[in-house]
């Protein structure tokens, strides 16, 4: 990987606070230039998410394609959908064109004659996505990261197993019920990642994921999109237990804070001193990362990282608005001449600080 080493200690310095220069800017574009790859679209859907050597293909081509700039670098992580963790459990999933849903068969139970939650080593899912993270180690050797797939735990992974609807009504008939199958989750959450993990750190050194934040140990993305529908008394009844074993467990960990639906649990995330930064994610239809700069702020002063992505036309003024330390902007440029420029103005800015000022 190109320039590895400086992007490297570029995320030190971002987890660390200490990129005192300029935020960390991560630049992604299509290359100029036509693709030669073919999707295989007349396959089932079912060998198009589960094929290895189709899964590779993919992954190649993507990053052959791809222009990474400032520091941006190539990163893949086997997928099978947001709810395979889920599906560990035994939970079916139906594979669309572009994601996986869960199939609620749980939804229906009474919550006590659903027993403990146990992993099944032996279920197609679990197996594939070892195969498929095995897969990818030995084909990446140093071409690009391989990250540690997406996992969802707690209650995400219940949402996935009962439906949404049902587990709002778990959460006024039987609280109990969803605290105790969280840390049932946990304990299996942390078996998955430990030997996640192991599997991709074979050649490499540290880890990332989704969110294509590198850190030399464990980290991992902590989050909670149920949160959006709870209130923040049953945010701190019944997720804060969990969420705050996960964050002991991890190393360095970033909460996705996704939509406005979940700003009413901001200031009890920032008053967690275990938890590193918050990923806010504005939502589509939501006013762009210009309009979040009091958010942003808020999320600094507490002393916490911010992740969150900025539209091309925004960055310079985004560049000019916020504090540099431990803060980092997604940007998805639209060509790999608009990557450039966005480079040079990055690069213009980190010569002559006083040009960062509007």
């Amino acid at each position: 990987m190109q320039d590895w080493e400086r992007i490297q200690k570029r995320y030190e310095q971002f987890w660390n606070r200490e990129n005192h220069d300029r935020p960390l800017v991560c630049i992604t574009a299509p290359k100029n230039r036509e693709s030669v790859y073919r999707d295989k679209k007349d396959r089932p859907l079912m060998e198009r998410w589960c094929d290895i050597d189709y899964m590779l293909a993919r992954t190649n081509h993507d990053i052959e394609n791809t222009y990474y700039g400032c520091e941006a670098y190539p990163m893949a992580f086997p997928d099978l959908g947001p709810d395979q963790f889920a599906a560990f459990y035994g939970t079916p999933i139906t594979f669309g064109e572009t994601t996986s849903w869960a199939e609620h068969v749980l939804e229906e139970a009474a919550t006590e004659e659903i027993g403990e939650l146990k992993i099944d080593r032996d279920n197609f899912y679990y197996k594939k996505i070892i195969e498929m993270v095995t897969a990818m180690v030995e084909d990446a050797r140093g071409r690009y990261f391989v990250g540690i797939p997406d996992l969802h735990p707690g209650a995400d992974a219940l949402v996935s197993m009962r439906g949404p609807q049902q587990l709002c009504i778990d959460t006024l008939e039987d609280p109990d019920f969803i605290k105790s199958k969280m840390m049932e989750l946990y304990h299996g959450f942390c078996s998955i990642y430990d030997e996640m993990y192991r599997l991709t750190t074979k050649y490499q050194r540290g880890s990332s994921n989704w969110m294509g934040i590198w850190h030399p140990n464990r980290w991992y993305v902590t989050s909670c999109d149920f949160c959006c529908m709870i209130s923040p008394e049953m945010f701190e009844e019944l997720i804060i237990p969990e969420l705050m074993e996960e964050l002991r467990f991890l190393d360095r960990s970033v909460f996705h804070l996704d939509g406005c639906g979940a700003l009413k649990h901001l200031d009890r995330l920032l008053q967690i001193k275990e938890l590193d930064g918050i990923q806010w994610v504005y939502g589509a239809g939501a006013p762009t990362a210009s309009h979040w700069t009091d958010i942003i702020n808020k999320i600094q002063n507490a002393g916490k990282l911010v992740h969150i992505e900025v539209l091309p036309g925004e960055l310079k003024y985004m560049l000019a608005q916020v504090k540099p330390e431990g803060i980092l902007f997604k940007v998805n440029a639209s060509s790999e001449s608009e990557a450039r420029e966005l480079e040079e103005l990055v690069a213009s800015m980190e010569e002559n600080p006083a040009k960062q000022k509007l």
